[in-house]
């Protein structure tokens, strides 16, 4: 959602880093296309205004004028306020109340209610280890209750029994005994909506806040609908006093305005946001870490925790070793093909990383097809047990019988096993050398181009990044620091090199969209 923004952005503050000195005019010259920028991407106005008027008043100081980095003390003033803006500090469901907790879901119909509803109980049911119970109290609009019930089944989550013929509120309170007679910590409600806001809607919605006395009222908004999102939270503030906001569609092409605008005018936090359609697609808001990405410096915590929610730790060491030792035969390759597109496959992946704006676009200008590691991985599931082991007997014979149960060509099968020798041998290379401790992907960056050669994070760099602060003390070669480049010790491997992704168009595998 914030591509355009950062690109902007990226281009406005890479112009002011890149200067030796730095007058006032220069400052304000920044500032202005800053605040075209903002005003493009659908920020609120007095948002906007009151944005520039702030990082104007600190960058224009002797100490920023003056300063030995001027430019990149301006970035540090633009990310603070950034921060700002959107809130300061992540502020999750708060669930400090006596059980069974009520949350009431509100929001105008389209907004994606019904689903973000079933997404918050599925979170709050893996990762906080609470009971959930939800209930729909919309006897409007057609099938709205079965929906609710078909995505309790789906994330496991129970749902209040279905009794035709009652009120919004007493559905409520119906669902509240439930609560308090199944031992339930949380229930959900999940009120109606209406195409726009009117007086009936509120009037019931009110009524039903006042039978339950909610501990927190979530208003769901659509990130897509831009300043449109912020009158609505604004109305729903204003009848209920609403306690949070969940954006959703914010993986969407929208400009990003909603998202930077609601804190600063409602004064409500973000609390979650939908980044997907997948029930595990629901993150916390937190105001540092999409500054950083914002203002193009990735989210080093976001990748780390990814890593660790979808690779296994036990595998990933076998493996390590494995390629320690040089023992990098097709079961290995087909692993780390299946990692990477659990966690986002490449692009996915890149949008995660600080600096790599020039890699992103050249990626994006190649059009990769990140299909490929699907076909790719299917071919290997085509050969035997001793073909995936010994890749050295695949004769002409027997890559027609691969390619033809994987419904492939002999040519991808040849493509597949040049990428499986440069990355063996990186292996081999790598294992003279002693333990990496890259991590399980360190191999499919290696291949990259994005192996090595880079001097490391100092502890106090990587500790900024990880708690969403611009990083100190920067080695060359390193994004923010002296030169281009990743570092060698990037969560999931990724090494460092060059600015851009070098011999993209020669990567083995990597062809363009057909």
């Amino acid at each position: 959602m914030f591509d355009a923004l950062q690109d902007r952005l990226g281009g406005i503050l890479d112009r002011l880093t890149r200067r030796g000195a730095l007058t006032e005019a220069d400052v304000s010259e920044a500032m202005r296309e800053v605040r075209r920028a903002l005003l493009e991407a659908d920020v609120a106005l007095e948002v906007a205004r009151e944005f520039i008027e702030n990082v104007k008043a600190r960058a224009v100081g002797v100490d920023v004028v003056k300063s030995v980095t001027p430019g990149q003390m301006v970035v540090k003033i633009v990310h603070d306020e950034l921060v700002k803006m959107l809130g300061s500090q992540a502020q999750g469901i708060s669930l400090a109340a006596a059980a069974p907790v009520p949350i009431l879901m509100v929001g105008l119909q389209g907004s994606g209610k019904t689903t973000s509803t079933a997404k918050i109980g599925r979170r709050l049911q893996t990762r906080e280890k609470r009971k959930v119970l939800m209930a729909s109290l919309d006897t409007r609009r057609p099938a709205a209750m079965e929906q609710l019930a078909t995505l309790g089944k789906q994330t496991e989550v129970p749902t209040l029994p279905m009794v035709p013929g009652q009120s919004a509120v007493q559905i409520a309170r119906r669902a509240m005994e439930a609560g308090r007679l199944g031992g339930y910590d949380v229930v959900l409600l999940d009120t109606a909506g209406r195409t726009t806001l009117d007086e009936a809607l509120m009037a019931e919605v009110v009524e039903v806040k006042k039978a339950t006395n909610p501990h927190e009222v979530l208003l769901v908004v659509d990130a897509l609908t831009g300043q449109d999102a912020v009158q609505t939270a604004r109305a729903f503030d204003g009848a209920l006093g609403v306690t949070g906001i969940v954006l959703t569609r914010l993986d969407g092409d929208g400009r990003g305005g909603a998202a930077l605008s609601m804190r600063a005018v409602t004064g409500k936090p973000i609390k979650l946001v939908g980044v997907g359609e997948k029930f595990d697609q629901v993150d916390e808001f937190d105001p540092q870490r999409v500054a950083n990405r914002i203002l193009g410096m990735g989210d080093v915590v976001a990748l780390v925790e990814k890593a660790a929610a979808e690779i296994d730790a036990e595998q990933a060491m076998k493996a390590a070793e494995r390629m320690r030792k040089g023992q990098f035969d097709l079961n290995d390759l087909k692993g780390q093909l299946v990692q990477m597109q659990k966690m986002g496959g490449m692009s996915g992946l890149m949008s995660l990383m600080p600096g790599v704006q020039n890699i992103k676009k050249q990626m994006a200008g190649a059009n990769i097809d990140e299909s490929m590691f699907k076909r790719q991985a299917a071919l290997i599931d085509s050969m035997t047990k001793e073909e995936r082991r010994n890749p050295d007997i695949l004769k002409a014979s027997r890559k027609k019988r691969i390619a033809a149960g994987a419904g492939s060509k002999v040519e991808e099968i040849n493509k597949l096993l040049k990428m499986h020798r440069q990355m063996a041998d990186m292996m081999k290379m790598m294992g003279k050398a002693g333990k990496s401790g890259r991590g399980p992907l360190a191999g499919l960056g290696a291949a990259l181009g994005l192996g090595g050669g880079q001097p490391q994070i100092p502890p106090e760099a990587m500790e900024d990044l990880k708690a969403g602060k611009m990083p100190q003390g920067l080695p060359p070669g390193f994004p923010g620091g002296a030169g281009g480049g990743l570092p060698p010790t990037f969560p999931g491997g990724f090494g460092g090199g060059a600015p851009r992704l070098p011999g993209l168009g020669g990567f083995p595998g990597m062809g363009k969209k057909k």
